[in-house]
C-alpha cells in the first residue's frame, strides 16, 4: 500500500541502531514560522479548518520537507483532538490558543467522560494515510497525542494556564475524580495512537507538555503511571515493521531514572536537561538495553546569527557525545547491534517568530557536524 522507506535514519536511531548521521526533525516543524503555512491557513479559514481537511493537513505536513532535508515528518494536527471528540467543544481564536467550551470541573462532568467513538477522529486517520502516501517513502511519518495528564490540564482549565490552579485543585481535593479522568484519557490516547499506526504512522510520540508542573510525588501517580498505561496498550509492530514509541515530558529531567523504566524506545528532553547526564542515566551501553534520546536545543537559539546557531548545535551534539557506530549484526539476535543513539530536536516547539532561514542553518549544521563526529 505504501512505498518503501528511502531514508530510515530516524527509525534506526529510535531503535538504537547505528546511523551515518544524527537524524533531525523539529517539534511544530509545520507551523506559523513558515509563510507558506500561513497562506494555507488563510485559505482554510481557521486552525481546525486546516487540521480537519485532509488535503490541507497533507500540504502543511509536507511544507517543511520541501524547504529542509529533515529526517522525519510529523502529522499536522493538535494534541487536543481527543478531548474535542469527547464533546468538550474545541476552538482556536487567532493568536489566543485553544479553548474548550465545556471544561470538566465537577463530579458529574467527570462521570460523563468516556473513550470517544474513533469515527469522530476519522479526519486524523485519513490525513495520516494521505500524508504517508504523499511522502512516497521519502522519510518516516510520526503520529502523536497529548499525554493523559496534559490533556486533563486543558480539559479542567478549559484553556492554557499559568498556574494550573483548577486542575491541581481537583488533583489534591478530589484525587478520585482525577484518577477517573486520567484512566479514560489513557485508554482513549492508546486507541487513538493505535488507529494512527494502522493508518500509516511509522512512529508515535506522547507529548507530556505539562508533566513538569507537578510536584515530585504527584508526577509519578498522576502523569507517569498513566503514560505507562498508554504504552502498555500500544502496538509494537505493524505489518512486520517495529513502531518506535517516544515519550516527551517537558520539565521531566528530575524523573529520568523512573522514565527510563517506561516501555518505550525514546525519551525526549527539554533544553534544561543535560544530554550527557541523561545518556549516563538511561542511554545504555553498546549491546545492552537503554533509551534513545531526543532533543534538546533551546528554541530561542534560532534567533541568533548563523555562526552561533552552528556553535550551539555542536554543543548539543558534543553533550551527547560519540554516537554508536557499529554497523554489524548481532549473531545471537540476527538484529543490528544496538547502542546509545541521539535524535536531534528542539527542547520544545519552534517559535512562530523563528526566521525560516535559521532552520536551514540548523539542519545543515546537525547533518554536517554529526557526520564529522563519526569519522
Amino acid at each position: 500500500m505504501f512505498a518503501p522507506l528511502q531514508n530510515d535514519t530516524f527509525i534506526r536511531a529510535c531503535l538504537r541502531q547505528a546511523t551515518d548521521h544524527t537524524p533531525v526533525w523539529l517539534m511544530r516543524q509545520a507551523g506559523r514560522y513558515l509563510p507558506e503555512y500561513r497562506a494555507t491557513r488563510d485559505l482554510a479559514g481557521s486552525f481546525m479548518g486546516l487540521a480537519t481537511n485532509v488535503d490541507y493537513a497533507t500540504e502543511v505536513t509536507l511544507q517543511p520537507l520541501e524547504r529542509y532535508p529533515l529526517d522525519a515528518a510529523i502529522l499536522f494536527s493538535d494534541i487536543l483532538t481527543v478531548p474535542d471528540a469527547m464533546g468538550l467543544g474545541l476552538s482556536f481564536a487567532l493568536g489566543e490558543g485553544p479553548k474548550f467550551a465545556h471544561p470538566v470541573r465537577d463530579e458529574a462532568a467527570v462521570a460523563r467522560l468516556e473513550v470517544p467513538d474513533l469515527d469522530k477522529l476519522r479526519y486524523v486517520f485519513d490525513a495520516v494515510t494521505a500524508i504517508r502516501k504523499a511522502l512516497n517513502g521519502r522519510v518516516p511519518l510520526i503520529g502523536f497525542s497529548g499525554s493523559p495528564w496534559t490533556l486533563a490540564c486543558y480539559m479542567v482549565e478549559g484553556a492554557g494556564s499559568n498556574d494550573y490552579r483548577l486542575v491541581k485543585t481537583m488533583l489534591y481535593a478530589r484525587p478520585d475524580l482525577m484518577h477517573r479522568m486520567l484512566a479514560v484519557n489513557a485508554d482513549a490516547v492508546a486507541a487513538y495512537l493505535n488507529a494512527q499506526i494502522e493508518a500509516g504512522a511509522q512512529a508515535v510520540m506522547i507529548f507530556d507538555s505539562w508533566g513538569g508542573v507537578l510536584a515530585d510525588g504527584a508526577f509519578q501517580p498522576f502523569s507517569l503511571a498513566y503514560t505507562a498505561r498508554v504504552l502498555g496498550q500500544l502496538k509494537r509492530e505493524h505489518e512486520g515493521q517495529r513502531i518506535p514509541r517516544i515519550v516527551f515530558t517537558k520539565g521531566g529531567a528530575p524523573w529520568l531514572d523512573e522514565m527510563g523504566r517506561l516501555d518505550c524506545e525514546v525519551l525526549g528532553l527539554d533544553w534544561t536537561a543535560s544530554l550527557a547526564r541523561a545518556r549516563q542515566q538511561v542511554g545504555g551501553a553498546v549491546g545492552g538495553p537503554g533509551k534513545a534520546l531526543q532533543g534538546n536545543l533551546d528554541p530561542n537559539v534560532l534567533f541568533a546569527p548563523p555562526a552561533q546557531i552552528r556553535a550551539e548545535v555542536a554543543k548539543v551534539l558534543e553533550s551527547f557525545g560519540a554516537p554508536h557506530t557499529e554497523h554489524r549484526i548481532d549473531p545471537a539476535t540476527s538484529l543490528p547491534v544496538v547502542g546509545p543513539t541521539h535524535i536531534f530536536n528542539l527542547g520544545h516547539g519552534i517559535s512562530q517568530h523563528t526566521p525560516p532561514e535559521s532552520v536551514a542553518v540548523l539542519v545543515d549544521a546537525v547533518h554536517a557536524c554529526s557526520r564529522q563526529m563519526r569519522r
